[in-house]
Protein backbone atom coordinates (compact mmCIF):
# COMPACT_ATOMS: atom_id res chain seq x y z
CA UNK A 1 0.00 0.00 0.00
CA UNK A 2 1.32 3.45 -0.95
CA UNK A 3 0.20 6.37 1.23
CA UNK A 4 1.32 9.79 2.37
CA UNK A 5 3.84 9.73 5.20
CA UNK A 6 2.90 10.84 8.70
CA UNK A 7 5.15 12.18 11.42
CA UNK A 8 4.70 8.86 13.25
CA UNK A 9 6.53 7.24 10.29
CA UNK A 10 9.73 9.30 10.64
CA UNK A 11 11.71 6.71 12.64
CA UNK A 12 10.72 3.91 10.25
CA UNK A 13 11.60 6.10 7.25
CA UNK A 14 15.03 6.77 8.69
CA UNK A 15 15.53 3.03 9.27
CA UNK A 16 14.56 2.23 5.67
CA UNK A 17 17.03 4.80 4.32
CA UNK A 18 19.82 3.64 6.62
CA UNK A 19 19.27 0.06 5.45
CA UNK A 20 19.00 0.96 1.75
CA UNK A 21 22.09 3.19 1.45
CA UNK A 22 25.69 2.49 2.52
CA UNK A 23 26.02 5.88 4.28
CA UNK A 24 23.56 7.94 6.37
CA UNK A 25 23.63 10.89 3.91
CA UNK A 26 20.13 10.25 2.51
CA UNK A 27 18.57 9.73 5.95
CA UNK A 28 20.24 12.93 7.15
CA UNK A 29 19.10 14.78 4.00
CA UNK A 30 15.48 13.88 4.76
CA UNK A 31 15.73 15.22 8.29
CA UNK A 32 17.34 18.46 7.13
CA UNK A 33 14.75 18.98 4.37
CA UNK A 34 12.00 18.53 6.96
CA UNK A 35 13.68 20.88 9.44
CA UNK A 36 14.15 23.54 6.75
CA UNK A 37 10.54 23.27 5.55
CA UNK A 38 11.57 22.25 2.03
CA UNK A 39 9.54 19.03 1.74
CA UNK A 40 6.62 19.24 -0.68
CA UNK A 41 5.40 15.75 0.28
CA UNK A 42 6.56 12.26 1.27
CA UNK A 43 5.01 8.87 0.62
CA UNK A 44 5.65 5.45 2.12
CA UNK A 45 5.10 1.89 1.00
CA UNK A 46 3.58 -0.29 3.68
CA UNK A 47 3.53 -4.07 3.89
CA UNK A 48 1.46 -5.60 6.69
CA UNK A 49 1.56 -2.31 8.60
CA UNK A 50 5.34 -1.92 8.29
CA UNK A 51 7.06 0.87 6.34
CA UNK A 52 9.22 -0.83 3.69
CA UNK A 53 9.81 2.06 1.29
CA UNK A 54 9.88 5.84 1.13
CA UNK A 55 9.97 8.65 -1.44
CA UNK A 56 10.37 12.39 -0.90
CA UNK A 57 9.77 15.37 -3.18
CA UNK A 58 11.26 18.76 -2.33
CA UNK A 59 10.64 22.21 -3.72
CA UNK A 60 13.07 23.66 -6.24
CA UNK A 61 13.54 27.37 -6.78
CA UNK A 62 13.06 28.26 -10.44
CA UNK A 63 13.42 31.36 -12.56
CA UNK A 64 9.83 30.63 -13.56
CA UNK A 65 6.45 31.06 -11.89
CA UNK A 66 5.83 27.31 -12.24
CA UNK A 67 6.36 24.71 -9.53
CA UNK A 68 9.26 22.31 -10.02
CA UNK A 69 10.18 19.53 -7.59
CA UNK A 70 13.11 17.20 -6.97
CA UNK A 71 12.59 13.51 -6.38
CA UNK A 72 15.14 12.55 -3.72
CA UNK A 73 15.63 10.31 -2.03
CA UNK A 74 13.73 7.13 -2.78
CA UNK A 75 14.55 4.02 -0.79
CA UNK A 76 13.26 0.50 -0.32
CA UNK A 77 14.29 -1.83 2.47
CA UNK A 78 16.81 -4.31 0.99
CA UNK A 79 14.67 -7.39 1.70
CA UNK A 80 11.79 -5.77 -0.25
CA UNK A 81 13.82 -4.61 -3.28
CA UNK A 82 13.17 -5.93 -6.79
CA UNK A 83 9.52 -6.59 -5.96
CA UNK A 84 7.99 -3.44 -7.48
CA UNK A 85 7.92 -1.35 -4.30
CA UNK A 86 10.21 1.36 -5.68
CA UNK A 87 8.29 1.51 -8.96
CA UNK A 88 5.00 1.86 -7.08
CA UNK A 89 6.46 4.70 -5.00
CA UNK A 90 7.77 6.56 -8.06
CA UNK A 91 4.51 6.13 -10.00
CA UNK A 92 2.38 7.15 -7.01
CA UNK A 93 4.64 10.10 -6.30
CA UNK A 94 4.59 11.33 -9.90
CA UNK A 95 0.81 11.05 -10.02
CA UNK A 96 0.49 13.15 -6.87
CA UNK A 97 2.99 15.67 -8.29
CA UNK A 98 0.58 16.19 -11.21
CA UNK A 99 -2.38 16.58 -8.85
CA UNK A 100 -0.36 18.99 -6.69
CA UNK A 101 0.32 21.18 -9.73
CA UNK A 102 4.01 20.53 -10.32
CA UNK A 103 5.14 21.53 -13.81
CA UNK A 104 8.11 19.16 -13.87
CA UNK A 105 10.26 16.83 -11.78
CA UNK A 106 14.02 16.36 -11.71
CA UNK A 107 16.02 13.52 -10.25
CA UNK A 108 19.67 12.80 -9.65
CA UNK A 109 19.42 9.04 -9.83
CA UNK A 110 20.46 5.82 -11.46
CA UNK A 111 20.52 6.30 -15.28
CA UNK A 112 19.28 2.72 -15.83
CA UNK A 113 16.35 2.98 -13.40
CA UNK A 114 14.56 6.31 -13.82
CA UNK A 115 14.09 6.36 -17.62
CA UNK A 116 11.36 3.69 -17.25
CA UNK A 117 9.25 6.43 -15.62
CA UNK A 118 9.87 8.97 -18.39
CA UNK A 119 12.92 10.71 -16.94
CA UNK A 120 15.73 11.54 -19.35
CA UNK A 121 18.94 13.57 -19.48
CA UNK A 122 17.74 15.03 -22.79
CA UNK A 123 14.71 16.56 -21.05
CA UNK A 124 17.10 18.11 -18.50
CA UNK A 125 19.44 19.49 -21.19
CA UNK A 126 18.29 23.13 -20.85
CA UNK A 127 18.33 23.18 -17.05
CA UNK A 128 21.01 25.15 -15.28
CA UNK A 129 21.74 23.41 -11.99
CA UNK A 130 24.76 22.28 -9.96
CA UNK A 131 24.04 18.73 -11.20
CA UNK A 132 23.51 19.60 -14.89
CA UNK A 133 25.54 17.58 -17.35
CA UNK A 134 25.68 14.42 -15.24
CA UNK A 135 24.06 11.36 -16.87
CA UNK A 136 22.30 10.87 -13.51
CA UNK A 137 20.62 14.31 -13.77
CA UNK A 138 17.28 13.71 -15.49
CA UNK A 139 13.94 15.44 -15.81
CA UNK A 140 10.36 14.53 -16.54
CA UNK A 141 7.85 17.08 -17.81
CA UNK A 142 4.42 16.89 -16.19
CA UNK A 143 3.19 19.74 -18.40
CA UNK A 144 3.99 19.84 -22.12
CA UNK A 145 6.19 22.94 -22.01
CA UNK A 146 7.91 22.31 -18.67
CA UNK A 147 11.45 22.07 -20.02
CA UNK A 148 11.14 23.61 -23.50
CA UNK A 149 13.03 26.81 -22.63
CA UNK A 150 16.23 27.36 -20.64
CA UNK A 151 15.54 27.14 -16.92
CA UNK A 152 17.57 27.62 -13.76
CA UNK A 153 16.69 25.37 -10.83
CA UNK A 154 18.16 25.79 -7.35
CA UNK A 155 18.04 22.96 -4.86
CA UNK A 156 17.32 23.45 -1.15
CA UNK A 157 20.38 24.10 1.02
CA UNK A 158 20.13 20.58 2.48
CA UNK A 159 21.53 19.18 -0.78
CA UNK A 160 24.76 21.15 -0.39
CA UNK A 161 26.05 18.58 2.09
CA UNK A 162 25.87 15.66 -0.34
Amino acid sequence: MIRHARSADHAAIRAVNLAAFPEPAEADLIERLRADGDVVFEMVAEDQGEVVGHILFSRLWADSANLYVALAPMAVRPDEQRQGVGSALVRGGLEFCKEYGAHGVVVLGHPDYYPRFGFSPETAAQIRSPYAGSPAFMAKALEDDAFDAPLTLAYPDAFNGL
